[in-house]
């Protein structure tokens, strides 16, 4: 027989694991003094007056731990990207080289290390906040579910009881993941 508060623990699950993916999402865009391509995802050009992103306009790869290349499919927008490019927040130099764009990634002083790293550990603590939040929506429901017990869904103690347990094994669960994230993050932005 199926447990009465699987709803409400698979509800939480699928909306914690949302926030460590969304946390990771937020870290893998973050500059650590190595190139990757997941720097420029954000950048969106202006091409033929409207803001397309520059995954949709080139190809974007990483030849060395340094660099990145950006080669428009249509070589005419190349001076577009590159506007697009310098005015995005990252502080990169591209260089025009034939048909293609390079990104030299300087490397990180220690001050903007130790800025990153602390920006790292703000996005940890929002992801977390976050999947307390979820943990505080769902008792609730839960608790509603318990007191009207009408509808589908009977809950009696013991299945609240389960039920506060559960979601706070969820919560360690999904918190242990965002360490871990943070963790690894915060080496590589340090040791660059």
């Amino acid at each position: 027989m199926a447990r009465p508060i699987q709803p409400f623990l698979d509800d939480a699950r699928a909306r914690m694991a949302k926030s460590v993916e969304h946390f990771q999402g937020e870290t893998r865009g973050l500059r650590t003094g190595r190139a990757n391509s997941a720097l420029v995802d954000h950048i969106r050009v202006d091409y033929y007056g409207s803001k397309t992103p520059l995954s949709q306009l080139a190809t974007v790869s990483v030849p060395d731990p340094r660099s990145i290349v950006v080669k428009p499919f249509d070589a005419s927008c190349l001076k577009d990207v590159e506007r697009a490019i310098l005015a995005s927040d990252l502080g990169f130099n591209p260089s025009i080289e034939g048909k293609m764009l390079r990104i030299t990634i300087p490397p990180l002083s220690q001050e903007q290390r130790q800025k990153l790293a602390g920006r790292v550990k703000s996005l940890a603590e929002e992801a977390r906040v976050s999947m307390r939040n979820v943990r505080r929506d769902v008792l609730k429901e839960v608790e509603t579910a318990w007191r009207e017990k009408k509808g589908e869904v009977l809950l009696t103690d013991d299945d609240v009881r389960e039920a506060k347990d559960a979601v706070q094994d969820l919560l360690k669960e999904h918190e242990k993941k965002v360490d871990e994230i943070l963790e690894a993050k915060t080496k590589e932005i340090l040791e660059g």
